[in-house]
């Protein structure tokens, strides 16, 4: 049973998805700092000094100066703030992501295809689809000329 079990962590899947999480917390560390410290900062100067942290509804009535003070006196609070920083969080992480694979597959040379040759024709009779090298319609044998082939 050890055996099969150290088989199954040494297997490559395994071990790229302790890999891909480990750098995913690091990443997650470092957006957070960058939305937190770079990003929201100058927003809530734009907004008049708001400070998206402290935005929250306090359930009891009472008008409390923080969210800090809110908890501290054990009120119940919806905290939209930082449901408002989580979003621009995962903007900033999807944003990012999608500029990473965008990297990668132009790194690895990932173009579109070129569309195929066409390899049929329309019948202008009967507007049916025919081989391109047909001379006449399979559907209502109307003499077809020659497609031009190059």
């Amino acid at each position: 049973m050890i055996k099969e079990f150290k088989e199954f962590i040494m297997r490559g899947s395994v071990l790229d998805l302790a890999i891909g999480i480990i750098i995913g917390a690091a990443f997650a560390a470092v957006v957070n700092s960058l939305v937190n410290d770079i990003i929201m900062p100058p927003i809530g100067y734009l907004l008049g000094g708001v400070n998206f942290a402290d935005l929250f509804i306090s359930l009891d009535g009472e008008n409390y100066s923080s969210l800090t003070a809110a908890q501290d006196a054990g009120a119940a609070t919806i905290n939209y703030g930082l449901f408002i920083n989580a979003i621009i969080v995962f903007l900033v992480v999807a944003f990012v992501i999608f500029l990473i694979i965008k990297a990668v597959n132009r790194l690895q040379g990932e173009e579109e295809e070129a569309p195929a040759d066409p390899t049929t024709k329309e019948c202008p009779y009967c507007l049916s689809e025919v081989a391109l090298e047909a001379s006449r319609c399979s559907y209502c044998t109307s003499q077809l000329k020659p497609a031009a082939v190059g």
